[in-house]
């Protein structure tokens, strides 16, 4: 795999459409964003549901549930894009399949007619399929199947949500390019590190020792499953080297 380093910000996104093809006149009808930072979730989000000004595909309403009659009420895409491209900007998108999402946006902004311009005018993007493919070829890579390599539950996952995919998304993007960082990880002189000291540096000397709770033999032969069944989806464990 590469090497390649991931900008600080990075907004992991998706969208639900009217139907499959922009060139055909379908739209978006919702945007879903997550922002991670320094691959942490920061609980920032950008969401919402959007008036296509046309009919949904029945195919489509089948994949998302998103109806004509609930996007009746709801702001077009020039009412929400001013507020969407300030929220990505300078950032990092992180798409599944990003071709057909980033499509779709440029047709919206396109539609503006107002020298808007294009996605990667505001944003870098990362396509996790690409990614995915070249990390596990061969196999299926969809998000379901990722999230089952993963061990990511979307059990909740009934109908597509682009506000729900773009955090599965987000789950599965931190996994699969090396996991989440921790506190320990934090860069000399940062806030973070800081805290970890100060943890550190206010613990009694004379306090009683520890207690420590051994692992049960259920517990241990769990444990050895976890890392074989990482390693089978194409982890490396340093625990079983």
């Amino acid at each position: 795999m590469d090497n390649r380093t991931f900008t600080n910000r990075l907004i992991v996104l998706d969208t639900e459409t009217t139907g499959l093809n922009p060139q055909e006149g379908h739209r978006i009808i919702e945007i879903g964003c997550v922002e991670l930072v320094n691959r942490r979730l920061t609980g920032k989000r950008f969401h919402a549901y959007i008036n296509p000004e046309r009919i949904i595909d029945d195919g489509a309403i089948e994949v998302h549930g998103i109806t004509n009659e609930f996007l009746e009420d709801k702001p077009t895409f020039a009412g929400v894009v001013k507020d969407f491209i300030a929220f990505i900007q300078g950032a990092e998108l992180v798409i599944h399949n990003a071709p057909f999402d980033v499509g779709f946006i440029n047709y919206e902004f396109s539609r503006l007619n107002n020298g808007t311009g294009t996605v990667t005018d505001y944003s870098k993007v990362f396509d996790t399929l690409t990614y995915a493919r070249k990390k596990h070829p061969g196999q299926r890579n969809s998000l379901d199947a990722l999230c089952k390599r993963y061990s990511i539950d979307n059990s909740h996952r009934e109908l597509h949500g682009a506000l729900l995919d773009a955090e599965i998304l987000a789950d599965v993007f931190l996994l699969m390019t090396g996991g989440q960082s921790s506190l320990l990880d934090a860069e000399p002189g940062s806030g973070e590190e800081s805290a970890v000291n100060k943890g550190v540096k206010f613990l009694s000397t004379d306090r009683p020792p520890l207690k420590i709770i051994r692992c049960t033999e259920e517990e241990l032969d769990a444990h050895q499953q976890r890392l074989e069944a990482i390693e089978k989806a194409g982890g490396v464990c340093i625990w079983n080297q």
